[in-house]
């Protein structure tokens, strides 16, 4: 086996691995460096968000604002340090990208250009066109390649983190192109992979996002936090999932049912209003806005299509020339694939699985419970998206939370971090080497499709944590993951080659999916309240009482995972009723 070490590693390189990279490199000049990615950088998630990054950017808008919004979005479980941490960082990172080459979108008189976003009640969210995160993870990957002290893996897959005395020194890594399985030493690791989108049946996530990093901590010992909180986003198209961004909605988009009604004002979103940022029903924020959308599902005032029920975004009265311009990507992807132009067509849309609040359980500082290792980013849990994530924090999370977890492993180390014991690791390796051959590249016999287990975990998630839950849908998802991971031992690998093997990749994307889905569940089956993305119809009210508090979920050895809670960090802003489209 090919060994090779650095000081910190990245597993993931898409924004929040490429910021940390450049953190690490700026504090830590001659650092070793290495990034372990399963594509290429370019090609990472990030890419694909469309609609910005908030920070405070005009002088009718201020931190605390910002601070509130987060905090009343988040349903009062984000975690106030880290919010306001946030709120006061993220306007430096813009700038910083902006000095880097991010083209933001201009205002005529040359300023940033800013759009409002759902929940928030002032414009602070930056963007470039509705494909922001395109140009983010150009600007970072260009940045990074100045700093030779990087070095990448590129189109490496890591199935085990290496540990030694409770640190984490170390991955296991499959180079896709040759099967061939590496050893990867570090003082530290950041985990920077990404969401889980994939164990959901419909959703805006590619395919490369199956929950690996989240899953890799949980084997190694780490918990994971509030993984019940699962965001829905309201606009995806009903077959792919892709994603309209809200961005639609913010420049004036209309959501109407089958009777061409703007059902929104029916619901707990107040009614239209004069004021600029709020002047559209449509910018509530997501887990409410999905909520409305199932609820005309419920009450037969939705249009019936092949792949389920819908409702249509209207974007026809913003004509065409305020479409090409700030809209260009959600043109383009009505027409490549439903066929549709949406200067002359409203655009069919529904409820889709869009982001994880939950991830890996980290500090302030995007340390784990475990020495040496961090994460961050989508990933990460640190926790300023609570209950519900607002749109377009995700962006400016991952510049600060990277930036902020890459310093500080410079700082472990630089403190003294273990060495560990290099044949206790070594032996570690060679045992994850023989479980890789043994349970995969040469496995034989075996009945389980990997397509069928996962179409079935797919329906399974999405009947009992979809947007709404109860007890017994709950439970019966709960038993069926049992079923399918003694089923998985008995997966059928038919390639048995070395070179891109996606069958391999699949089946251990498989695994990892089904260890972080039971997390989800039994998360949501313990929390007996409704708060944000989590709506128990058995327990419709939110019950500060018992569960103002983070879930975490542990590895056992036996059986489900174990469930235990965090008190939420409270600083400034006591827990209060979220109020959104009126004057408040």
């Amino acid at each position: 086996m090919e060994t090779s070490s650095h000081d910190i590693l990245m597993i993931g390189g898409g924004g929040a691995g490429l910021r940390a990279a450049i953190a690490i490199a700026e504090a830590m000049p001659g650092a070793d460096i290495a990034m372990v990615s399963k594509v290429y950088p370019m090609r990472s998630h990030t890419v694909s968000a469309e609609g910005g990054a908030a920070g405070v950017a005009g002088d009718d808008d201020t931190i605390d604002e910002q601070c509130y919004d987060t905090v009343s979005g988040s349903d009062w479980l984000g975690d106030q340090d880290a919010i306001e941490y946030f709120c006061n960082e993220i306007p430096k990172e813009l700038l910083r990208l902006e000095h880097w080459g991010c083209p933001w979108s201009r205002q005529p008189d040359g300023r940033v250009a800013v759009r409002p976003f759902g929940g928030m009640k002032k414009m602070r969210t930056w963007f470039a066109a509705d494909k922001t995160g395109f140009h983010m993870l150009h600007t970072l990957f260009q940045t990074s390649l100045k700093y030779t002290s990087i070095l990448r893996y590129d189109e490496h897959f890591v199935t085990r983190l290496l540990t030694d005395d409770g640190a984490v020194r170390g991955v296991v890594a499959i180079e896709l192109r040759t099967g061939r399985i590496r050893a990867i030493m570090a003082k530290a690791v950041i985990i920077c992979t990404g969401g889980l989108g994939r164990i959901f049946p419909f959703t805006t996530n590619a395919n490369i996002c199956t929950g690996d990093g989240m899953a890799l901590a949980y084997r190694a010992g780490a918990p994971l936090k509030d993984m019940e909180m699962v965001q829905y986003h309201p606009t995806g198209l009903p077959f792919t999932g892709i994603l309209i961004t809200e961005a639609a909605r913010a420049e004036g988009g209309w959501l109407l049912n089958k009777d061409n009604y703007r059902f929104l004002q029916d619901y707990d979103l107040g009614k239209p209003t004069p004021t600029p940022v709020l002047r559209s029903m449509e910018l509530g924020p997501r887990d409410r806005v999905s909520q409305a959308i199932f609820g005309e599902f419920e009450k037969g005032r939705a249009f019936h299509g092949p792949y389920g029920d819908y409702v249509h975004l209207d974007l026809r009265h913003l004509g065409e020339h305020k479409i090409e311009t700030r809209l260009p990507m959600v043109r383009e992807l009505c027409l490549k694939y439903e066929n549709i132009d949406p200067v002359r067509e409203p655009i069919p849309v529904r409820p889709v699985q869009h982001y994880m609040m939950g991830g890996v359980h980290t500090d302030i500082n995007g340390a784990t419970p475990l020495k040496g290792l961090y994460a961050a980013g989508e990933a990460a849990c640190v926790s300023i998206n609570g209950a519900n994530r607002l749109g377009s924090n995700s962006l400016g999370e991952l510049l600060v939370f990277g930036a902020r977890a890459g310093r500080h492993a410079v700082e472990y180390i630089g403190n003294g971090a273990p060495n560990g014991n290099l044949s206790h690791l070594l032996a570690q390796a060679a045992d994850e080497e023989h479980r890789l051959e043994t349970d995969y590249l040469k496995k034989s016999g075996g009945t389980e499709r990997i397509a069928t287990l996962r179409e079935e975990m797919q329906k399974t998630m999405e009947r009992g944590c979809g947007i709404y839950r109860e007890r017994a849908s709950l439970v019966e998802s709960a038993n069926k993951l049992i079923e399918l991971k003694e089923r998985f031992a008995n997966i059928l690998i038919d390639d048995h080659s070395r070179t891109f093997n996606t069958n391999l990749t699949q089946a251990l994307e498989l695994g990892f999916m089904l260890d972080v889905a039971e997390t989800i569940v039994h998360s949501a089956l313990n929390r007996e309240e409704s708060r944000g993305a989590h709506q128990r119809r058995d327990f419709p009210k939110r019950d500060d009482q018992r569960f103002l508090c983070h879930s975490l979920a542990s590895r056992s050895a036996e059986g489900p995972p174990r469930i235990e809670y965090l008190p939420v960090v409270i600083t400034r802003w006591p827990p209060g009723e979220r109020i959104y489209g009126r004057d408040h």
